[in-house]
């Protein structure tokens, strides 16, 4: 059995939260690259061009690539032959604490009622799976208000089937138009129930950007999806154009026989996620 301590995972998750705030993906920054070049609008060019240059010097001048850094979510694979000691939630939350001052990031957390800042930016959202092994292995996605206000759920009949899968995440696009800053990467969770479905969209986001799906017949929905997202010509920030979206991501599950739950996670194009193992 392997030991591991809160204070290395504060320490991790401190760094990862700046990290992340300032560092866009590799990945993200090849496909904005990409879709430059396929842009036919000029206004569009011009945006996305500004993007780019907006996460060059994010990435340089160590600063937050975006002014609303977000409400930290994290998903936290434990290796079963691994113990902590203490309380895994309890060393997250100081580490985003530490994270967030230090890294002179955007305090968003507030009470749902009242709307009282907590002043730190915790508690966080952290969603845990145990598996082989004896390491932790940390995940942030911190998620700006922009993209994650247009997201939707809906718990559709089986019998609507594909079509209404597909109307309800095209729909969605179209109905947040300009509001998450695309172009955006849509995560498409679909089976469950309701809270899985939810999550499944949110974990779809983690996947390399553009990257093909393993499943065959999800790829192909997929690229079907982005290609009809972006005929919507929403475009670069929401001044028209052809990239609406960079990306179309989708995890499934298993579902009831009465239900069809789908949900779309949007995200902006500061797509912002880091990992670190223990």
């Amino acid at each position: 059995m392997r030991h591991i301590s809160t204070s290395e995972i504060t320490s991790k998750v401190k760094e990862l939260c700046i990290r992340a705030a300032c560092e866009l993906g590799s990945d993200v920054v090849l496909a904005l690259e990409g879709f430059r070049g396929k842009e036919e609008s000029p206004l569009g060019k011009e945006v996305l061009d500004q993007i780019i240059e907006n996460a060059q010097i994010a990435l340089k001048e160590d600063a937050p690539m975006c002014q609303d850094t977000g409400i930290a979510v994290f998903f936290v694979e434990i290796g079963r032959n691994a113990t902590i000691d203490g309380s895994l939630e309890d060393a997250i939350n100081e580490g985003v604490r530490q994270g967030y001052a230090e890294g002179y990031l955007r305090k968003s957390v507030c009470h749902p009622l009242t709307r009282k800042n907590t002043e730190d930016n915790t508690p966080a959202i952290i969603h845990t799976n145990i598996v082989d092994g004896d390491k932790v292995k940390i995940t942030i996605a911190p998620k700006g208000a922009g993209s994650e206000n247009m997201s939707r759920l809906a718990m559709l009949k089986p019998s609507q089937g594909l079509p209404a899968i597909k109307d309800f995440v095209i729909n969605t696009v179209k109905d947040a138009g300009g509001n998450p800053c695309p172009p955006i990467i849509v995560g498409i969770g679909i089976g469950g129930n309701f809270e899985k479905s939810a999550i499944l969209a949110k974990e779809s986001l983690l996947r390399e950007v553009g990257s093909d799906n393993p499943d065959k017949e999800l790829d192909a929905l997929e690229k079907e999806l982005l290609e009809k997202v972006n005929n919507l010509g929403i475009g670069p920030m929401g001044f028209g154009g052809r990239t609406t979206a960079l990306a179309v991501h989708i995890k499934t599950a298993p579902c009831h026989i009465a239900s069809l739950p789908v949900a779309v996670n949007v995200q902006c194009h500061a797509a912002r996620h880091k990992e670190a193992i223990i």
